[in-house]
């Protein structure tokens, strides 16, 4: 059975920096052929524009979709679900499937239409991502034109709830995997660092959240997380259950280019490893110990004429054997991937233990 297509969730208010996110993530997309599916309406309908005109190999125009039929989660049976269905029946099947909601959208029934019996044997979420205004949500606002929101809120014939935007921020908290505390250019140190630890008390445990500024985040990082989030909808708990399960049933002009400077990656390297088991779990201590965000590459294990492939994204360790190492040199090589300031020498250290 061929495996499931990844579908990364990105959801935040209007102007918290979804669409830069998206457009960073796409000129930097390594070759991965990525779909769009872009949630806005009425004369907000701006989006495809800008994105269409990344003008790369990653995405031509048939790879974006554009919903306008009013905030996605009020229409999954009648907009979402079609819309996937006819993206999964392509011939070419895209890497990756990227769904940007709108900024009233609440991510938890999106989430739960994965579970829908067309799709759900064919795509599954990679993950959700909530973007945040980092200086409006410092400062109390949530979004940083609440007017702004309030037209759009205003504009949508579909939407279904009234919710306050602070139970709305909420909620998008609670289905997060990963919080992007976007504009972080715009706070003090101590300000960023401060919110930055109220939504980790915030969130779920394993919840990764990372400073960004102009929505810049490296791939490996964004996507990639494997989460499954579909199959835990009960720890994504709702403020509002306005849905009701019978229906669910049925910016900045510049571009950032090198905005990577609150990122860095390096390249450890080893012996062959004697444990696999154990291996994985030394890994998994460095990274709970250093906050490394993500860690992934090849081992060399004593006996084993294969490599073992690892991947991990924050603690969670995956392994699996590969392919044999042929006449390439039989070494443990490991990329970490982090924010700025990872101890370098002491990780380096711990991985060669």
């Amino acid at each position: 059975m061929p495996a499931k297509i990844p579908a990364t969730v990105v959801t935040g208010f209007l102007g918290a920096g979804k669409t830069t996110l998206i457009r960073h993530m796409l000129q930097n997309a390594k070759g991965k052929r990525i779909a769009l599916i872009i949630n806005e309406f009425g004369d907000l309908g701006v989006d495809g524009d800008i994105l269409k005109g990344c003008g790369d190999e990653v995405c031509t125009e048939d790879d974006i979709v554009e919903l306008s039929n009013g905030c996605i989660c009020c229409t999954v049976a009648d907009d979402f679900i079609p819309t996937m269905e006819a993206l999964l029946a392509r011939d070419e099947k895209p890497d990756h499937i990227v769904i940007e909601t709108s900024g009233l959208a609440l991510p938890q029934p999106l989430v739960r239409a994965f579970n829908w019996p067309g799709i759900s044997t064919k795509v599954t979420v990679d993950g959700v991502v909530t973007v945040v205004d980092g200086r409006a949500v410092h400062d109390g606002q949530f979004a940083h034109n609440v007017a702004a929101v309030d037209a759009q809120r205003a504009q949508d014939e579909n939407l279904d709830h009234e919710t306050p935007l602070s139970e709305l921020f909420e909620d998008q908290v609670a289905c997060a995997d990963m919080i992007v505390v976007n504009k972080i250019d715009l706070l003090e140190a101590s300000e960023a660092e401060t919110l930055t630890s109220r939504l980790k008390s915030e969130s779920r445990a394993g919840v990764q959240v990372i400073k960004a500024s102009m929505g810049a985040l490296p791939v490996d990082v964004l996507l990639g997380q494997g989460i499954g989030a579909e199959g835990d909808l009960a720890a994504r708990h709702e403020i509002h259950h306005h849905h009701h399960d019978d229906e669910d049933d049925h910016h900045h002009d510049h571009e950032h280019e090198h905005g990577h400077d609150e990122f860095e990656s390096f390249i450890v390297t080893r012996g062959e490893i004697a444990d696999a088991n154990a291996f994985a779990e030394q890994v998994a201590d460095v990274i709970r110990a250093h906050g490394i965000l993500r860690l992934k590459g090849f081992v060399a294990v004593a006996g084993k004429p294969m490599r073992l492939t690892l991947q991990a994204v924050g603690p969670r360790v995956d392994t699996y054997f590969d392919q044999p190492f042929g006449d390439t040199p039989r070494e443990t090589r490991l990329v970490v991937i982090g924010e700025a300031g990872l101890d370098h020498a002491a990780i380096m250290a711990a991985l060669q233990a």
